[in-house]
C-alpha cells in the first residue's frame, strides 16, 4: 500500500470518527436534555446547545425526506475506494467496529420514519425542556 493509500484510509477512518461523533452528540444529546430536566441540570437549557442539537437532527431528518445520502457517508466511501479497497467498508478495525454500530439494514422508509421521529422527541423537547434564550446564557 503507498502512503498516499495509507493517508486516504486514515483519513476515511478519521472521517468515520467524526461521523459516529455527530451521531453520538444527536442522540445521547437528547437523552441528556430529558436526564437534565428531571435532575435539574442547568446546562441542557443552553440556548446554543439546543439550536446546534435540533439543527444537527434537522440536517438528518432533512437528507432522510429529501432522500440525499449523507455527505460523510459519501466521501468515507470514496475515500475508502482511492484507499485502494476496491469497496467501501473494509478495512481498519476502528472502520470495522464503528460501521457496524453505526450502520444498519432497514428499508429506507424505516430510517425516514425514525429520524423524523426523533427529530420530533428533539421539537417536543424544545417545549417541555424550554432552553434558556441567548440573552439568559450569562445568567448562571
Amino acid at each position: 500500500m503507498s502512503p498516499a493509500q495509507r493517508l486516504y484510509g486514515f483519513t476515511a477512518d478519521a472521517l468515520l470518527v467524526v461521523h459516529f461523533a455527530y451521531v453520538a452528540f444527536v442522540v445521547a444529546g437528547l437523552v441528556f436534555i430529558w436526564l437534565g430536566h428531571f435532575l435539574r441540570w442547568k446546562w441542557v437549557r443552553n440556548f446554543y446547545f439546543r439550536l446546534a442539537h435540533l439543527t444537527a437532527m434537522g440536517i438528518v431528518a432533512f437528507e432522510a425526506v429529501t432522500g440525499i445520502i449523507c455527505p460523510l457517508t459519501v466521501w468515507e466511501e470514496r475515500l475508502r475506494v482511492m484507499a485502494g479497497s476496491g469497496q467501501s467498508y473494509a478495512g481498519s478495525f476502528v472502520q470495522h467496529w464503528l460501521h457496524r454500530i453505526l450502520f444498519y439494514e432497514a428499508s429506507e422508509r424505516v430510517f425516514q420514519f425514525l429520524y423524523v421521529a426523533f427529530f420530533a422527541l428533539i421539537l417536543l423537547s424544545l417545549w417541555v425542556v424550554k432552553p434558556r434564550g441567548p440573552q439568559g446564557q450569562a445568567e448562571r
